[in-house]
């Protein structure tokens, strides 16, 4: 499987697109969703659990799994959740916010929470939590400074915020975490979403007035 993103001390991040549906307030869409799996040959950190959990275990091979880090708790990013920690032994983990809309699709509860700043490790490099709402309460993205790589699950994408029309979204508090804590990183920084095609920072900051004026 090919690396989307340059390696670093044997570090490398690896992307598998599984497909489902995405169901909320009634409504059901087929989606394409992106799962991130960074690490090195002995370990590795999971972004999302989406759809098939043997997809993502074929990706992941015998290296050892610290953590499952969710981005939000819509259910197409968290439907495989129980099934991937139990495979793996690796806890899942969520921001407090979000558990909300966790309990719309998902029984039990996440295994850990997630914090502003809190950092994870895998290899020799750090994973820090950035909580970033709008899309969903709890919503965060997740920051490699060493690799110059955020992922954004979907609260940013390439072309724009992620939706804000649906329960459990706002569309000025979206615009407000763009702004604050994503659109200040360095223009270079590698945006890997949670649908589609990666983007940069510096290929989205200078539309961010257009996204307002827009809206949701």
């Amino acid at each position: 499987m090919p690396s989307i993103a340059p390696s670093r001390d044997g570090v490398r991040v690896d992307r598998v697109v599984t497909s489902g549906t995405f169901e909320l307030d009634g409504g059901s869409w087929e989606v394409d969703n992106n799962v991130w799996i960074i690490g090195d040959d002995r370990e590795c950190i999971v972004i999302d659990a989406a759809h098939d959990a043997d997809a993502i275990l074929s990706a992941v091979g015998r290296r050892k799994v610290r953590a499952i880090l969710l981005t939000h708790a819509h259910n197409d990013h968290v439907n495989v959740a129980a099934e991937l920690a139990e495979a793996t032994g690796a806890p899942t983990h969520l921001h407090p916010e979000g558990r909300v809309v966790w309990a719309l699709s998902q029984d039990g509860a996440p295994d850990a929470v997630l914090t502003d700043g809190q950092e994870f490790h895998v290899g020799d490099i750090v994973v820090r939590v950035l909580h970033t709402p709008g899309h969903a309460p709890g919503a965060c993205c997740f920051h490699v400074p060493s690799m110059h790589v955020i992922f954004t699950g979907d609260t940013l994408f390439s072309g724009g915020p992620g939706a804000t029309g649906r329960s459990f979204s706002d569309f000025d508090q979206i615009i407000g975490s763009i702004r604050d804590r994503l659109l200040t990183l360095p223009s270079g920084t590698r945006v890997l979403t949670g649908h589609g095609d990666p983007t940069t920072i510096g290929d989205e900051a200078p539309h961010l007035e257009e996204w307002i004026a827009r809206g949701h």
